[in-house]
């Protein structure tokens, strides 16, 4: 394919996101070329399916008056436009898939494209199992509504044609022609709507449910080791009862769209051609031309059902379109633009303070302190300045928790490349690499499913260690391992951290042990001195 077939495009472009109309509007604006192809041989292929019925009725005129040379010419030109019919039918049907798969990788592109500016913000505004139903089945429905700029212009221009001609026959057939189409097309709306209604809370339910399926796989071990697995597994087999009885009804509506797209078009075809006969009986028309009708409209059956199903297409599209747009109107948080000087102090409005160059931990803390530390929630300052404010706050903030996302691929990249020696051995994580049959080069799966949950949390530690932020916030690093490691992974973080600002939310005290200040409630103190209070030794007792 040449290179204006390539896809994915280095820019897909700022798509229109104001509506899903507005959406798929934007998606054939994107590819004019394809759409102008697309159009120009849907409409040459739709038209000359027109062609066969005059021909054949020439040839019949010809057999008639016994014009043997002329019967032969109109029989070869009947081949002639046969075989160009092929060519067209190929031209348009390649031009179109070009057009869908257009749309499709363009529309990725574009959903990744923002949920890569999302970040970290992403799992706070939207589900993995959103992102999942949108990517698996939303997409490939909005791709499908290019098929109007094809087959669907076609299908229009075929339709005026098909009128035009049948003036030349009889003007009643061709009023006759004019109105019924249209009768046709407005007969199933009220379908229509009732089917874009039902599947617009079909995939509601549908997301949600994939929503859930995620949430249950990502958190199986867990739900097992509490005992919730059964329980998980029971509301999701009823509400995927309920999705099920939804589709039904879906596809009733989807069933009786098609059973009128089929026998809508034959009611009107027996009608035009028992006109057409009683003209023929009386004289008004000739038998050639009879059969030239019952041509036309015979044909026309294929153009009006490319609209019914342009317009079960566009339904569906704008319902996936409007999920499409859902994620794309998520709005991206504007990066900081305040320099702050290196060695800051980082305060909390509940007091939580991160000193420059000293491993702070906090035992019983507020659940948000560690987002509101990491500018994803208002209520810290770093340097007197709101933290989401500060500029370059990503590449000098770090949230590390067990809720970080691992990627699949060697290990080495997993840790983010160069040499991560150093952050390995703070996270006691050395006997993984040596247990791996390629070492730092092997291959993990995605969210380290092939490792257990004590290695994918040292991973995640090591990850993070690895990256030497400016300001790393870590929470409970080491709750998945036993007290050896624990206590290994303590001594490394000081180790690794040593004149960096690290704020450690914990209540181990083989974590608290090498803090440089701890604090608790209102008190800070060192974990030897904090011991001596009733409530701190409560926190921390194992």
């Amino acid at each position: 394919m040449g290179e204006r077939h390539r896809v994915p495009y280095a820019d897909p472009g700022e798509p229109d996101a104001r509506s899903p109309g507005r959406f798929l509007w934007w998606l054939v604006l994107a590819q004019k070329r394809h759409t102008a192809a697309g159009s120009l041989w849907g409409s040459l292929w739709m038209c000359g399916l027109i062609l066969p019925p005059y021909l054949v009725s020439r040839a019949l005129d010809a057999i008639d008056a016994r014009d043997t040379a002329a019967f032969a010419w109109w029989i070869a030109a009947l081949l002639a436009a046969g075989v160009a019919s092929a060519v067209l039918a190929w031209l348009r049907h390649r031009t179109m898939t070009l057009a869908r798969g257009d749309a499709m990788y363009r529309t990725v592109q574009v959903v990744v494209r923002h949920t890569a500016r999302l970040g970290a913000e992403f799992p706070r505004k939207l589900s993995a199992g959103d992102l999942a139903s949108v990517q698996a089945t939303d997409i490939l429905r909005v791709a499908r509504v290019m098929t109007l700029t094809g087959p669907g212009v076609g299908a229009v221009a075929a339709y005026a044609l098909t009128a035009v001609v049948l003036f030349g026959i009889s003007w009643l057939l061709a009023i006759v022609v004019l109105l019924g189409v249209p009768v046709i097309a407005l007969s199933l709306g009220p379908l229509l709507a009732g089917l874009r209604e039902r599947e617009v809370g079909y995939r509601e339910r549908q997301g949600a449910l994939t929503a859930r399926a995620a949430d249950i796989v990502a958190g199986l071990r867990v739900l097992r080791g509490i005992g919730g697995g059964a329980e998980f597994s029971s509301r999701y087999r009823a509400e995927s009862r309920e999705l099920v009885a939804d589709g039904y009804r879906v596809g009733a509506i989807t069933s009786w769209v098609y059973a009128a797209a089929a026998w809508l078009p034959a009611l009107f075809l027996a009608a035009v051609t028992w006109i057409a006969a009683r003209m023929a009986a009386s004289g008004e028309v000739t038998a050639g031309e009879v059969v030239a009708v019952y041509g036309y409209v015979a044909i026309l059956v294929v153009p009006v059902a490319f609209l019914v199903e342009g317009a079960d297409d566009l339904a569906r599209g704008l319902v996936s379109a409007a999920r499409v747009v859902e994620v794309l109107t998520v709005p991206v948080p504007e990066p900081g633009t305040t320099p702050v000087p290196e060695g800051a102090v980082v305060v909390d409005r509940s007091g939580i303070t991160a000193l420059p160059g000293e491993l702070t931990a906090v035992v019983a803390a507020d659940p948000a302190a560690p987002e509101r530390l990491a500018g994803y929630r208002p209520g810290a300052t770093w340097g007197g300045v709101p933290v989401a404010d500060v500029a370059d706050l990503r590449s000098r903030v770090l949230l590390a928790d067990d809720s970080a996302h691992l990627f699949p691929g060697p290990l080495r990249a997993v840790l983010g490349g160069g040499d991560p020696s150093e952050a390995i051995r703070a996270a006691a994580a050395e006997d993984i690499v040596d247990g791996l049959p390629h070492g730092l080069d092997t291959v993990v799966q995605g969210q380290g499913s092939d490792l257990s949950g004590g290695q994918r949390q040292r991973v995640r530690l090591a990850r993070a260690l690895h990256a030497d932020p400016e300001v790393l916030i870590l929470v409970e690093p080491a709750s998945a391992v036993d007290a050896h490691t624990e206590a290994a992974i303590g001594a490394g973080i000081a180790a690794c951290r040593k004149g960096r600002t690290t704020v450690l939310f914990t209540a181990s005290p083989l974590l608290l042990r090498h803090a440089d200040r701890v604090r608790f409630g209102d008190r800070e103190g060192r974990h030897e001195e904090l011991m001596a209070l009733p409530a701190y030794r409560e926190a921390v007792d194992r």
